[in-house]
Parts: structure tokens; sequence; C-alpha cells
């Protein structure tokens, strides 16, 4: 007979939803709200954990938060799509060749970029499908 005790994986809601359960950060419900931003920008975006923190990706790896222990006064977005260098957005960050970052310092400033999150999502998306 074969057990039925073996530990299946997580799924990768599961996994987000443990991460998110665990986690102690002072900014967590403007965490929880850019989630909810990412996740309802579009429906083809997927959510996960990579590189240790929840991680969105359609098609490609779009955005992940930085790691949460690195400050405990505001919340990193590494946009790691490199089309996101050709994106104009005075929340974008970094002169880097390949990505940007989005730095948010309380729930004020989350809700206040809401729109313009929304669009540089959406603007990735459409060009993965080009």
């Amino acid at each position: 007979m074969e057990s039925s005790n073996r530990s299946k994986k997580p799924t990768d809601e599961e996994q987000v939803q443990a991460y998110m359960d665990k986690l102690e950060h002072p900014l967590k419900p403007a965490i929880e709200a850019l989630r909810g931003i990412i996740k309802g920008a579009n429906p083809t975006i997927s959510e996960r954990i990579k590189w240790n923190a929840p991680s969105y990706y359609y098609k490609e790896d779009i955005v992940t938060f930085g790691p949460p222990a690195r400050k405990s006064d505001e919340i990193l977005l590494v946009f790691h799509y490199p089309g996101v260098v050709k994106i104009k957005a005075e929340i974008l960050e970094g002169n880097y060749k390949d990505r940007r970052l989005a730095i948010f310092k309380n729930l004020a400033e989350v809700e206040a970029n809401r729109e313009e999150l929304t669009r540089i999502l959406n603007t990735i998306i459409n060009e993965i499908d080009d």
C-alpha cells in the first residue's frame, strides 16, 4: 500500500499565503495593497514566491518585492522585465540597463500610485504579447 502521507508541494497561492502569514513588517498593509494592485492590474498576471519574496509574472518575470528585511521604513519593488527601461514613469527609479525600482514609504503613497502602477504593468504585458 502506497503511503498517503507524502507531502505534496504547496501551490503558488499557498506558498505566497504562508509567506504573508509569517511576514512581520511595519508596512504590511501597504505590501498587501501593492499585491492587490499588481494582481488586479491584469488577469494574466500570476503570483508566486521567487527570490524569497512575492513575485509576479506573465510568460516572463515582471516584478518582485525586494527583501522585506532590507528596510523597515520602505517597500521596494524590482521591475526586472528588461523592457521596463523604456517606460517613462516618475515612480520608476534607477539607471540600470535591464530593470527599474519603485520605492514606497507608506500606504498613502501606494494608493496614490495605483493608476500609474496599473499602467506600467499593462504596458509590460502588452509588450510581452507583441
